[in-house]
């Protein structure tokens, strides 16, 4: 992430992308892209909006919301607090139907399973 020294705003969090979740923006369009990198930098900046991001009820799990020409776009994501202030983003999906699949919350909940198992066996 690029940071302009003239404009250094304080971030409440530092996101991470996993590899998935990097390759996924990447197949957006541009103007997809820009949108969902200026809604999390409103999240980062400390503005708390459900429509943009939002905890998933019975789960650990976030998803950052961004909605883009009548289509939503989903990047899961959960917190990492141990030694600095992460968001880890797992992966994303376009979202085609009113509830979030649960597939892919599993899938979120099983990569942050496993981020903080490998993490406490570096320890």
């Amino acid at each position: 992430m690029r940071q302009n020294s003239l404009n250094m705003e304080k971030v409440v969090f530092k996101l991470v992308l996993s590899a998935e979740a990097h390759d996924f923006i990447k197949s957006l369009a541009k103007e997809v892209r820009w949108k969902i990198g200026h809604n999390i930098r409103r999240i980062q900046k400390g503005e708390r909006n459900v429509e943009l991001f939002k905890k998933l009820d019975g789960s650990e799990i976030w998803e950052f919301r961004t909605l883009y020409h009548k289509t939503s776009y989903r990047l899961f994501s959960f917190w990492d607090t141990e030694e600095e202030t992460l968001v880890i983003a797992t992966h994303g999906i376009i979202k085609k139907t009113q509830k979030t699949p649960a597939k892919e919350i599993a899938k979120a909940e099983e990569i942050r399973k496993k981020y903080f198992e490998n993490k406490k066996a570096q320890v």
